[in-house]
């Protein structure tokens, strides 16, 4: 193999890699199904290169042999995958027929191959993978037309399959008189194969992280921002007081109020108020620690809590962090359907107040502490840095600064 197609399989490798570390990411966040899947789906084709380039260390007739039994095993376990990834396994009984007949013909395959020499059962089990993808590109296909919008995915990615096992085929059963460009249209296919499916993996699974959000507030989960809803979040602020009474340690409350929802409905309509609001809290989860509770207050707000507020400075870190990110220009869609070749676009900058209660005493109401944060949230409209906290030693409220002055 030359330097120029070995870089291309480096190419296909370091896909294999990030599919994995996204399995990882999906399993740490409790998604064990989306994690399998990605999982077994690029160590899979990732074995089935290696074996088909003759990189283990085995003569050529075991090779070829072994090739015969990892192109049937493999070809069957992605094409089970697939189907269950486009739903047909659903139904009890249909998934027991389906994979009754895929297994039997794998397993007819792998028997009449032990009738005949190892590069001819190699030839046939490829035969056989080849037959198999074209006909789950064909029910891809069908499955599109009738309006399957993943099944679109699964026919590109179906596609590049076919195109990376023919050209692993012709390598495994020439070695070494392979020219460098069918390395390279087999691990391009094999890179886009692994991306289709990541990409179908997303829109089949993705529901399920929304889903652990709806289960686990109910009514009082708030669809727009994924987060809990203004009664939702009253109900924690009274629980997080309850939780610190007779005791030393001071709730951290931070209130963010967003002056502009209004105008943007007035010129652009709801859904680019809604898109405001889903864009402001994803950067808001993304820019506080895992420790705070965040969630809606009142239509244009939001609301963040420490249980322990021993460090003030904490706080300021966090509230500047919330006023810096959520102050940055965001493109809005001003159509209904954002993804339309048609949709219009509008430039949008929120215009934030940050109010800072770094210390709510556990004697304060709560009602009292939340409004004392919003408003200040709102006097620091006015202020340059837009952000306000509590000054004990003036007993007012005052500009708290972007940055500490030296």
């Amino acid at each position: 193999m030359g330097l120029l197609a070995a870089g291309f399989w480096g190419a296909f490798f370091c896909a294999v890699a990030l599919m994995l570390a996204g399995s990882l990411a999906a399993f740490f966040r409790s998604l064990q199904r989306v994690a399998l899947t990605a999982a077994l789906s690029s160590l899979i084709s990732a074995l089935f290169v290696v074996a088909y380039l003759g990189w283990l260390p085995m003569d050529r007739d075991h090779h070829a042999r072994m090739l015969a039994h990892l192109a049937v095993v493999s070809a069957t376990a992605l094409g089970l995958m697939l189907m269950a990834l486009l739903g047909w396994l659903r139904q009890p009984r249909t998934a027991r027929r389906i994979r009754v007949s895929v297994l039997a013909v794998a397993a007819a395959t792998l028997a009449a191959g032990w009738a005949l020499e190892p590069k001819e059962a190699l030839a046939l089990s490829s035969v056989m993978a080849t037959l198999g993808g074209l006909l789950a590109l064909a029910v891809c296909i069908r499955s599109a037309r009738r309006g399957d919008r993943l099944a679109w995915l699964a026919v590109y990615g179906v596609s590049f399959m076919l195109i990376a096992l023919v050209g692993l085929s012709w390598i495994a059963l020439d070695l070494e008189g392979v020219p460098w460009y069918v390395h390279a249209a087999s691990a391009v296919a094999g890179v886009c194969y692994l991306t289709s499916m990541a990409l179908s993996m997303w829109a089949r699974y993705s529901y399920l992280i929304e889903l652990r959000e709806v289960m686990a507030y109910g009514p009082s989960y708030d669809p727009v921002t994924r987060m809990r809803s203004h009664a939702e979040t009253g109900q924690l602020v009274g629980h997080l007081f309850r939780h610190v009474e007779g005791e030393s340690r001071p709730v951290g409350v931070i209130a963010i109020s967003i002056a502009n929802l209004y105008a943007l409905e007035q010129l652009h309509g709801r859904g680019a108020v809604n898109h405001a609001l889903f864009i402001c809290a994803g950067r808001l989860r993304r820019s506080v620690p895992a420790d705070v509770e965040m969630g809606r207050l009142g239509d244009d707000g939001f609301l963040l809590l420490t249980r322990n507020s021993q460090d003030p400075m904490r706080l300021v870190e966090i509230a500047r962090t919330v006023a810096s990110r959520l102050r940055r220009p965001v493109s809005l869609a001003t159509a209904a359907d954002p993804s339309a070749p048609q949709a219009g676009r509008a430039t949008w900058a929120a215009e934030v107040g940050v109010g800072v209660l770094a210390a709510a005493t556990p004697q304060m109401r709560p009602a009292a502490a939340v409004t004392m944060a919003r408003d200040m949230s709102r006097a620091a409209w006015s202020f340059g840095s837009r952000i306000a906290w509590f000054d004990r030693d003036s007993r007012s409220i005052a500009e708290l600064p972007l940055t500490d002055l030296r």
